[in-house]
């Protein structure tokens, strides 16, 4: 039920200028204004934005079906409100699922042992670290900058999920207004420079940890098994450190470690491609503005012709990334369709920031694989 509204409630000349009251209202913590604008929703946004902000204040248009115009004030807030049950939660949910599955397929614990010594997945503690540690350096890249910014984001979301790593990756959440494309910018790059950061240390300690024992029951088994390919960067690395990625000896692999570097680059790669709200349309929406719903157009088209390639002229199988990169696709195109976040103030950003934008997504490049799951016969 709406309420009596406060002597201090904020009525900045900005918005006298451009908005014709009818009613004023308050709704619990929330400051409805009743009217007609004399502009449209981004621009009203646009034009009062700094002085809703100054007063404490988020604001948006929206229309009702009277065909009155509402402007809704909200406090603004980025702080944490008690234990953030939800993350623990989930965080807890995914170092166990890590360690499940990474006893079972990267340190080749039987289930059976599992099952009658449940501490035993706690060998695969170093691949949980490996995987958490980057996922969760990238998330909180985001979050630092966002806090920096002002903007209001959540603490991360961790996802845990079963084979090959048993995650999905991780998200946070951005519930504040963008107020500029710098924050725009800032707050969509830092995840994926941390989170590669992160990966570059990750991928150093594995080659140095050396080669994995492979159980002698596992290499005389035979059949097929799943290779996920080096992305350029990791053998970049291991070239400087002089440490090889493969081993001639079938019972020797690489340290399960290397698969969270693996899972680092690959997921930057995900995250970069410039479409809706992933990292890459965040950073190139605040590169080159509205023009970044054209870029986005492309990526699913060129999704789908890099896994129409693979099938039709490498012959792969749909479960050898071409199944991958056609998902991609469709999803890429559902997020590109919901389209990149708007920041209130479009001034273009500066040389400096153009120059890390570019450098971000050659990064990524060095990241990327055509091929990056194939399936053997050994």
């Amino acid at each position: 039920m709406s309420e009596a509204v406060p002597d201090d409630y904020p009525r900045p000349p900005e918005l006298d200028a451009v908005f014709h009251y009818s009613e004023i209202r308050r709704d619990d913590d929330r400051i409805l204004y009743y009217g007609v604008s004399d502009v449209g929703e981004r621009e009203l946004v646009r034009r009062v934005w700094p002085a809703f902000r100054e007063a404490g204040y988020e604001v948006q248009m929206v229309e009702t079906d009277t065909g009155l115009d509402v402007v809704v004030a909200r406090p603004h807030s980025n702080s944490i409100d008690g234990v953030p049950w939800v993350n623990v939660g989930l965080f807890v949910a995914t170092i166990v699922s890590t360690l499940l599955v990474g006893a079972v397929a990267w340190y080749y614990v039987p289930i059976s042992t599992i099952t009658s010594d449940p501490l035993s997945v706690l060998v695969a503690w170093p691949f949980t670290a490996a995987v958490l540690g980057v996922l969760m350096t990238h998330e909180l890249g985001h979050y630092a900058l966002g806090r920096y910014h002002g903007v209001d984001v959540s603490l991360p979301y961790v996802i845990p999920f079963i084979l090959p790593f048993g995650t999905m990756g991780a998200i946070i959440r951005m519930r504040g207004q963008m107020p500029d494309r710098e924050a725009l910018f800032d707050i969509g790059v830092a995840g994926p420079l941390a989170g590669l950061a992160a990966t570059v240390v990750v991928t150093v300690v594995g080659l140095l940890l050396g080669p994995f024992t492979v159980p002698a029951s596992v290499v005389s088994g035979g059949g097929q098994v799943i290779v996920f390919n080096n992305p350029p960067l990791l053998d970049l690395i291991a070239a400087a450190l002089n440490q090889p990625t493969g081993y001639a000896d079938p019972t020797k692999t690489a340290h399960p470690v290397i698969m969270g570097a693996w899972v680092g680059m690959f997921f930057t790669v995900l995250n970069l491609l410039p479409v809706g709200q992933l990292d890459g349309g965040h950073i190139v929406r605040a590169m080159v503005g509205q023009r970044q719903e054209t870029v986005a157009a492309v990526v699913p088209l060129a999704l789908f012709g890099i896994s129409a390639y693979l099938y039709f002229v490498r012959g792969l199988n749909l479960n050898e990334s071409v199944g991958l990169w056609a998902f991609w696709g469709l999803f890429s195109a559902f997020i590109a369709y919901r389209g990149p976040a708007h920041p209130i103030d479009d001034t273009e950003l500066d040389t400096k920031r153009m120059l890390v934008g570019m450098f971000t997504f050659v990064l990524g490049l060095l990241c990327f694989m055509l091929v990056p799951i194939q399936v053997i016969t050994v």
